[in-house]
């Protein structure tokens, strides 16, 4: 499975990054704004995205609203400290498929995409 990390901190890239290679996953790219994540989508056509919300350009609704498209066929999953119901129920609206809040449990999302994987 191709994932593409998008998130503007260096840390959580890294970490994500560490965390879904030593699970199997392979890490096709890492977007730290989101117009780089919009650039990298259409080419690398990853199998799924981390997504952040809050990005250093625009948010990922706006990522997510420019992307979602016919051909957009990426899993995307929200991993953001933004909370709010609002905020989720707007992301799952415009194609985020999870929303993870900031700190979150690893395994969490590991589960998350092993499921996609046996999906597949």
């Amino acid at each position: 499975m191709r994932v593409l990390i998008v998130d503007d901190s260096t840390y959580i890239r890294s970490s994500l990054r560490t965390l879904l290679s030593e699970n199997g996953f392979e890490v096709v790219g890492e977007a730290k704004n989101g117009e780089m994540a919009i650039d990298m989508t259409l080419e690398l056509k990853p199998d799924v995205i981390t997504l952040d919300n809050i990005l250093p350009d625009m948010t990922g609704l706006d990522v997510l609203k420019t992307i979602n498209t016919d051909d957009f066929n990426s899993y995307v999953i929200m991993i953001s400290a933004v909370g709010q119901q609002s905020a989720i129920v707007e992301a799952m609206e415009r194609g985020a498929k999870h929303y993870l809040v900031k700190p979150f449990d690893d395994s969490e999302l590991v589960g998350i995409l092993k499921g996609l994987d046996e999906e597949s």
